[in-house]
């Protein structure tokens, strides 16, 4: 199997066989199997799972049943050898309500959730389920950004509750659930740190990672951000010069932050894939000769191996070795954006290379593309 161990440095350290969370009794037990897309337009079922495609809305539905009253564990799944075996954690890169549904996910391996605005308008805008809370909101008087924080705040507490026991038992390592600042800060340094500064004391969640841009002006906004002590998901991180950039406010954050406990300050950089492609291709084909044209789709895993690489480097060395000892954890990367653009290319184009100890996979379910083609392991 082709991982980022092979793009990178041949003494990539081997992953860890940190056993799986065990997650309270009480909370569904489903197997969650991989169908092939065809399979996904019929809709299908499990005995614990069913999975049932809308065709108004084209979105999925994802329902289960309680497991039997023995307490019959849920069966393992490819997600729970990913991270057991190989050291990467799968993140579910949506959020609505009933939060529930989330549920079966975690029972097959899921060990985090990343939500953005973009994700909440769809969720709010094509589930009847918001509309009891935001007509109590109206009826308050409650504007619409104001009524948009209130309806997400909740989904995001409670979800943060789900995931809860992933975060206690992996010590802070997993199990969180990301709220992204708006994104009219991306410009705007000092909002941006205000605003995650409100997040964080409203959601009041141990498990919820703050989620900011890498845009120039919100790298000062990370560093400030992390010496308060809140924890970070950098999103929108497309080259490597800006990853460097944030993984030295990481780090600056850290120092600055003047604790003696780093162990519960933690961050993970966002570093998207397949769009990289979308670009380079574009340039490739202008170029049309034949060795251009043979170079499509290998910019952006090529790109993240570096990235990796360079995640290596500066996570390594006495400065790193002075925050180790005030209990520091490693920002992880996060590949995001590992859908393919380009039909002609493999569902597992961006998934399958960059399989490696230490990361976090973000994936997502649409009627094309189920679970980043990890069924194909």
């Amino acid at each position: 199997m082709a991982s980022i161990s092979k793009l990178s440095t041949p003494n990539f350290a081997t992953a860890s066989s940190s056993s799986s969370a065990r997650l309270i009794s009480s909370q569904p037990k489903v197997s969650l199997n991989f169908y092939n897309r065809s399979s996904i337009n019929k809709g299908f079922s499990t005995s614990k799972l069913s999975v049932r495609r809308n065709p108004e809305t084209h979105s999925l539905t994802v329902r289960c049943s309680k497991g039997d009253a023995n307490g019959t564990q849920a069966k393992k799944t490819v997600l729970h050898d990913l991270y057991e075996k190989q050291g990467q954690s799968p993140w579910y890169d949506n959020l609505c309500r009933p939060v529930t549904d989330l549920l079966p996910l975690i029972s097959s391996g899921v060990r985090g959730v990343t939500s953005n605005p973009a994700i909440f308008q769809k969720a709010i805008s094509t589930s009847s389920a918001y509309n009891d809370q935001f007509r109590e909101l109206v009826l308050a008087g409650k504007n619409i950004e104001d009524a948009y924080w209130e309806l997400v705040i909740k989904d995001i507490q409670d979800a943060c509750k789900l995931f809860e026991p992933i975060y206690d038992e992996t010590d802070g390592a997993d199990g969180y659930v990301s709220v992204e600042v708006s994104p009219q800060l991306a410009d705007d340094t000092v909002g941006t740190v205000e605003a995650a500064k409100w997040l964080h004391k409203v959601v009041n969640r141990k498990n919820a990672y703050i989620k900011i841009p890498a845009t120039a002006e919100c790298v000062p906004s990370i560093r400030d951000v992390i010496s308060l002590g809140i924890s970070v998901n950098v999103t929108l991180i497309f080259s490597l010069s800006r990853y460097e950039a944030v993984i030295d406010a990481y780090l600056d954050g850290l120092e600055a932050s003047g604790l003696s406990d780093l162990s519960r300050v933690t961050s993970v950089a966002s570093f998207f894939v397949s769009r990289v492609d979308t670009l380079v291709d574009k340039m490739l084909e202008k170029i049309g000769t034949p060795e251009a044209l043979n170079l499509r789709g290998k910019a952006a895993v090529a790109q993240a191996a570096l990235a990796y690489k360079l995640y290596q480097k500066k996570f390594s060395g006495p400065r790193w070795e002075a925050l180790v000892k005030k209990g520091a954890k490693k920002q992880r990367l996060l590949w995001a954006s590992t859908s393919v653009k380009n039909p002609a290319y493999s569902d597992t184009l961006y998934v399958a290379p960059l399989i490696g100890p230490d990361t976090v996979r973000a994936f997502f379910f649409n009627d094309q593309y189920l679970l980043c083609g990890y069924a194909s392991f």
